[in-house]
């Protein structure tokens, strides 16, 4: 097929932006899809919405150079051929084979291997991610001027993950190097930790191959809106709501009947919000905080979500149960430059009229899914999390 535009270019748009990966085996977890065809996956993850494709050319992932082929005459997706590559020879012969860009890994290169290999690749028209796996591997990549940058959350000598090392990384990383999280994401939840965090994209691989249908799987970490369940008070709610598949959990600090001393834990894969109000302090515990302005002794309307003290969302609390139209333009005004969690009365009953309506990049929702204040219905939260996944699709 014809060559798409650049790697880095396809990463570097709006949104979250994810590379998928075509992968038979991992040497940290055996075989994942060992009949797998590289073609047919290619072209059904570029359905799916993936910016990229990433090719295993590797054997010791049960892959090999004729599986960049067929990817490249399945898709008009940028390649990203990955595998242990050390000799200017390698990249030669990626590009022959349809690569548009290579993994260059700085924890097997040293400084002057990789320039010489980045020299090269620039030669070739052939773009490089250059992958770090701890601090003074990403200083040496930003002074080698990589860009795009990958940041692995496995370490590759004992295979563990460490999503938080990880983001601390894509956190340190520069702003105007595009960021890529490698490794470990398995859920929108874990797709939007590394987002807020500053990662440009993420690539996904074993999630997929390990997935029925590796198209839908990657939809569903792509899909937007997000879901929130906020003012959760008791262990059983927290439980409810991520088993319905709520992305993040909601806590609230402040005076409420919903008030708690401290959020609750939260299971794998949902995230902990604490709801905060004015001069509240920073609490412990979780990286995200949804703070309000304090008015007239109440809280205000719009707030904002903060990632470590940095704004990373706006938070609209809309009249939704009225008809005032302008709130609903003026908050799709804003979703369209920024990211906008949309507040204020939704519940299952209006919650898909909200996500047409404004396109937001989440959607939360409190007194609409309770039974009493601060005791949540469950069969309202599956609901709403089910209407507000259909609004998406």
């Amino acid at each position: 097929m014809t060559r798409p535009g650049g790697f880095l270019e396809a990463l570097a748009g709006p949104g979250l932006r994810a590379i998928a990966e075509v992968k038979r085996r991992s040497p940290s977890s055996g075989d994942l899809r060992p009949g797998a065809d590289a073609g047919r996956l290619a072209a059904d993850i570029e359905r799916a919405g993936a910016a990229a494709v990433s090719v295993l050319v590797d054997g010791r992932f049960g892959g090999s150079p004729e599986d960049l082929r067929a990817a490249r005459a399945a898709t008009s997706l940028p390649l990203l051929a990955k595998g242990f590559f050390r000799g200017e020879r390698a990249l030669d012969e990626l590009r022959a084979g349809g690569a548009d860009a290579a993994l260059l890994i700085l924890a097997d290169l040293d400084d002057r291997t990789a320039a010489r290999l980045l020299h090269r690749a620039r030669a070739l028209g052939l773009e490089a991610l250059v992958e770090v796996h701890d601090r003074p591997e990403l200083d040496r990549a930003v002074a080698l001027g990589a860009d795009p940058i990958g940041v692995n959350a496995r370490d590759l000598r004992t295979f563990r993950i460490d999503r938080a090392a990880q983001l601390e990384l894509v956190a340190l990383a520069p702003r105007d190097r595009v960021v890529v999280a490698e490794s470990g994401i398995t859920s929108r939840a874990h797709g939007a930790e590394a987002e807020l965090a500053g990662a440009d994209a993420i690539l996904v691989g074993s999630a997929l191959m390990r997935a029925p249908d590796p198209g839908a799987a990657l939809a569903g970490i792509l899909s937007r809106p997000l879901v929130k369940v906020c003012g959760l008070t008791r262990e059983e709610d927290v439980a409810a709501a991520v088993e319905a598949g709520a992305d993040l959990a909601g806590f609230v600090l402040a005076e409420s009947p919903r008030r708690v001393e401290a959020p609750l834990p939260v299971p794998d894969p949902a995230l902990p919000v604490a709801v905060v109000v004015g001069a509240d302090a920073e609490p412990r515990g979780t990286d995200l905080v949804q703070r309000y302005a304090e008015e007239n002794g109440h809280r205000g309307r719009d707030g904002l979500l903060l990632r470590r003290g940095e704004p990373v969302a706006r938070v609209l609390d809309l009249p939704w149960l009225g008809e005032d139209r302008g709130h609903w333009r003026r908050a799709r005004s804003l979703a369209g430059r920024e990211r906008v969690v949309l507040a204020g009365g939704l519940g299952p009953g209006n919650v898909r009229a909200a996500v047409e309506a404004v396109r937001p990049w989440c959607v939360d929702a409190c007194r609409g899914l309770e039974a009493a204040p601060g005791v949540k219905d469950h069969e309202r939260v599956r609901a709403f999390v089910r209407a507000a996944r259909e609004a998406a699709s």
